[in-house]
């Protein structure tokens, strides 16, 4: 069981402190509630690209990465379609170096063309070679804009299109920022050998000024219930042909994922799963094969999602989908494969609390869901799943309408003429 204190600063930025007098080293993490969801249909890409932006000078301090480098630190990012996460880890003895660099980038970020027109070539570039020059990388935009009609899950976080990033205005940027980048809207993580009044301290020395914003509520349409399975067929320049299918499943905060997250671990997670074994192994109609959910705050997806074996044809391997598909709400799982399934969750979610950057994210997450306590009741969720309950949410899945399948192939050589 993880320990933790908490307070809250006047300007809304709640502070997570979470002792370990076992390491020298000291992670803050800080974890903004903001994500590709939150951005307009026709500027998309904002929350990505503002990874790269908090990156290029604050107001007060030109340089990031240098004065952390000195102290000993190291940081990162990243971006999703619920959340925006930074995080550093750096020795004990220069721990207020975290809180200079990071309020002062709260405070506000050095704008200017030039920064803008150096990140938004970086994530133009990273777009083109990630999603349209690399085989395949366009499939979960397609998968996407298939799956979803309402709801902003519709885009990746690297955004809509490239020419929404190539367009991006400082005075869009600027309103993206003060929206969403302010103590209010954020949760600080700082774990170590650290005490509640020393991270107090700091904590008001550097953030307590910082004004809170106008508070930001989320007002998502939520995306209308499927009633009539979509299909959607690719031709692109790869290798292999590949299958892939998509259901909606329940949001984060309802106990229907749980059983969900064990549906995927038990059908396609690894080498010992029902779909790798039966459709790779048995009757080698894939080359590979993968089930899994996108794991996303509101409702997400369960997705299948596989490369076919030359030879063989994609409609046969979907049939084979679909049979196993239809196995499991017909039958269920066994007693067997349920506890598997629920031993690995619980060794992953022992695993992922053992380096002390995964304890800080961990704790700032599970506090931006409604409270960090919830981290010591994770385990309890799965636990309570059986395999009735598990067949019932299967059932409720993989029902007929919901199911979204894109068959993605490759294009056939052009046969010339002899002259």
């Amino acid at each position: 069981m993880l320990q933790f204190e908490k307070f809250t600063l006047d300007n809304g930025l709640r502070v997570i402190v979470h002792k370990d007098t076992a390491t020298p080293m000291v992670a803050m993490n800080i974890l903004f509630d903001v994500g590709a969801r939150d951005e307009e249909v026709a500027r998309t890409g904002f929350a990505h690209l503002f990874e790269h932006l908090m990156f290029g000078g604050s107001v007060n301090i030109p340089e990031y990465d240098e004065p952390l480098q000195m102290a000993g630190g190291e940081n990162n990012a990243y971006t999703t379609n619920d959340i925006t996460n930074y995080y550093i880890q750096l020795p004990l003895k220069n721990m207020e170096t975290a809180f200079w660099l990071e309020s002062d980038r709260m405070l506000s970020l050095a704008f200017s063309e030039k920064s803008l027109d150096v990140q938004r070539k970086v994530v133009s570039e990273e777009f083109k070679e990630h999603y349209l020059n690399k085989p395949y990388g366009n499939a979960w935009h397609e998968l996407r804009t298939l799956a979803y009609t309402t709801h902003p899950y519709q885009w990746p976080t690297i955004g809509k299109n490239l020419e929404q990033i190539e367009t991006a205005q400082l005075a869009d940027v600027k309103a993206f920022f003060f929206k969403h980048y302010r103590p209010q809207n954020a949760v600080m993580c700082v774990a170590g050998n650290v005490t509640l009044e020393q991270v107090r301290e700091l904590s008001q020395k550097w953030f307590g000024d910082i004004p809170a914003g106008d508070k930001y509520t989320r007002n998502i349409v939520a995306e209308p219930k499927q009633e009539v399975d979509r299909t959607l067929t690719v031709n692109a320049d790869v290798p292999l042909d590949a299958l892939y299918k998509a259901w909606h499943m329940a949001g984060r905060l309802t106990a229907p994922y749980y059983a969900t997250d064990l549906i995927t671990e038990i059908m396609g997670s690894g080498f010992s799963s029902r779909l790798y074994q039966r459709l790779v192994k048995e009757q080698q109609l894939f080359s590979n094969i993968n089930c899994y959910h996108t794991g996303s705050l509101d409702p997400g997806l369960v997705v299948i999602e596989g490369k076919i074996r030359e030879g063989k044809t994609i409609e046969a391997a979907n049939e084979a989908v679909e049979r196993e598909i239809a196995l499991l709400v017909a039958e269920g799982v066994t007693e067997s494969e349920l506890q598997k399934a629920k031993n690995k969750i619980e060794a992953m979610i022992s695993f992922e609390d053992m380096t002390l950057l995964n304890r800080a994210n961990n704790l700032a997450f599970y506090e931006l869901l409604g409270d960090a306590e919830m981290i010591n009741k994770e385990w309890d969720h799965y636990k309570a799943v059986t395999a009735e309950y598990l067949q019932e949410t299967a059932r409720d899945i993989f029902r007929a309408g919901n199911c979204n399948t894109m068959f993605y192939l490759k294009k056939q050589a052009e046969v010339v003429a002899a002259p």
